[in-house]
């Protein structure tokens, strides 16, 4: 987890490329329309407001945050979708910091180990506005309001609240890849 353009998306490709971890890859849902170059079933299964609200009234959803983005609401959200063998794999997620808590209460402390990366702020603005520029329609008022809402959903207190307390500062990719790998070696994952 970590602010939005801290390079999650990457570190987490790289991470789950690590054949030394064997890890298994649980995939959130969104309500939110698919980026260029994004893969259904990849990064997101990306389902309708309905999918969502069947997912819900069926028991499944385990967590979910709504955002009332400029281009209305978008749900992001974890599934119980029955993929998920905690007794015999291991798996990764990338989510939020509020949707971190809520899957390690729903599995267990025991179970779920956080991981918090870390971006200097004016690099990740930076990164964003060059992720949105490319984009064949470019959602500048979205891009902004994600990252003013980092500063709240990341707060020191909130960081704390989780009980988080290792995290990892994505200044060079594979030193950050590398450092994230022997934290889960050190924790037996």
């Amino acid at each position: 987890m970590g602010k939005s353009s801290t390079g999650k998306d990457t570190v987490f490709k790289k991470i789950c490329a690590s054949e030394s971890l064997n890890l298994k890859n649980i995939v959130p849902y969104t309500t939110r329309p698919i980026r260029e170059g994004e893969k259904e079933g990849v990064e997101y299964h990306f389902v309708s407001a309905g999918d969502f609200e069947s997912l819900s009234e069926a028991g499944k959803v385990i967590e979910s945050r709504c955002y009332e983005t400029c281009h209305g609401p978008w749900i992001y959200f974890t599934v119980d979708d029955e993929n998920t063998d905690l007794e015999h794999y291991d798996y990764i997620t990338i989510g939020t910091l509020e949707s971190f808590v809520k899957v390690r209460d729903y599995y267990g402390p025991d179970k779920v180990v956080p991981v918090l990366i870390e971006l200097d702020d004016g690099i990740r603005l930076t990164r964003a506005l060059e992720r949105e520029k490319r984009q064949e329609h470019p959602k500048y008022e979205e891009m902004c309001r994600r990252f003013l809402a980092d500063s709240e959903d990341y707060s020191e207190e909130k960081i704390r609240e989780a009980g988080i307390t290792t995290r990892f500062e994505n200044g060079v990719l594979e030193d950050c890849v590398n450092e994230i790998i022997g934290y889960f070696t050190s924790q037996n994952i």
